[in-house]
């Protein structure tokens, strides 16, 4: 770890491609850089184990993933893991419309009120551009 972060050199570097991917280079960068001696290992965990072991798996593609995704952060209430994960479902090709259908479904399975707090933010985040990287 250096002094400004988290050293991209320490991380698994499929995973860390995979992040960046899905995330985008920029989320990754400041995450990196605002680790620290408390966090360092936590970003090695989920770099390894979340965007190696898991996204990369053979079995569901990624507008799929984004889709199981999005249901599980309305479900528990991760609203702002749930606002980087609108971006990544767009990054990952799912459309706004696509993503409105989700948060329907999750209205049913999740509750009206999470629902609620989801269409909120995915509303913001639809309104802006769509990621580039």
């Amino acid at each position: 770890m250096s002094a400004h972060g988290l050293d991209p050199a320490d991380l698994d570097q499929d995973g860390l491609a995979v992040r960046r991917e899905v995330l985008g280079a920029d989320h990754v960068a400041g995450s990196l850089a605002r680790a620290d001696a408390t966090t360092a290992e936590f970003q090695q965990l989920i770099t390894r184990y979340a965007w190696n072991e898991i996204w990369t798996r053979p079995g569901l593609d990624r507008r799929m993933r984004s889709a199981v995704t999005l249901t599980a952060l309305v479900a528990h209430g991760h609203w702002n893991e749930f606002e980087m994960h609108v971006r990544a479902a767009r990054r990952n090709g799912l459309t706004g419309e696509e993503i409105v259908e989700i948060l329907l479904q999750t209205a049913i399975y999740c509750g009206v009120p999470a629902a609620n707090s989801a269409f909120a933010i995915a509303q913001r985040v639809l309104a802006e551009p769509a990621p580039a990287d």
